[in-house]
């Protein structure tokens, strides 16, 4: 018996690089990710390390800084990304594997008030703040978030909720 022809699509490899995942962008969404990304590291802290992850940009905490991740991945603080419809401004907290919850670092209310107060729709899932235009955002808060915590101080954070501290 003759084993059946795969039907999937073969997928193109996903660019490792910054640079070259901005390259990959349609030239809409590329404007929109580098007004995103010019927005993360205008306000994020320094100390963190940023990288390619899980096909989006990331910035973080690499592997060679701190390996006990509860994935084996770079501790993410911050990640960014196109998907077909939006965008994505990953506003990571911890996950808890045990109670599949996001426990964040921050007030869960911080940013829906803030969105309320200024007129905006907050469209928000877990850690993923979805967008198609940077201004569809709350940015005050949005940039008080990014900037809430140091490298240590978020590294201290996922130790004591994962109790490793």
């Amino acid at each position: 018996m003759a084993a059946k022809a795969s039907r999937a699509k073969p997928t193109a490899a996903r660019p490792t690089t910054v640079a070259a995942y901005l390259a990959s962008l349609a030239p809409e969404k590329r404007s929109v990710i580098e007004t995103a990304r010019d927005f993360v590291l205008k306000n994020i802290r320094k100390g963190y390390a940023e990288y390619m992850g899980w096909g989006v940009i990331n910035w973080g905490i690499p592997l060679e800084q701190f390996s006990d991740t509860h994935n084996g991945q770079p501790l993410c603080y911050v990640g960014l990304g196109a998907q077909k419809n939006y965008n994505s401004l990953y506003l990571m907290g911890v996950h808890d594997s045990s109670s599949g919850k996001y426990t964040m670092p921050f007030p869960e209310t911080l940013l829906a008030d803030a969105f309320r107060k200024a007129g905006k729709r907050l469209d928000m899932g877990l850690c993923c703040l979805r967008f198609r235009q940077l201004e569809d955002l709350e940015l005050v808060s949005v940039a008080r978030v990014i900037a809430m915590s140091t490298p240590q101080e978020y590294l201290a954070y996922y130790k004591r909720v994962k109790g490793l501290a």
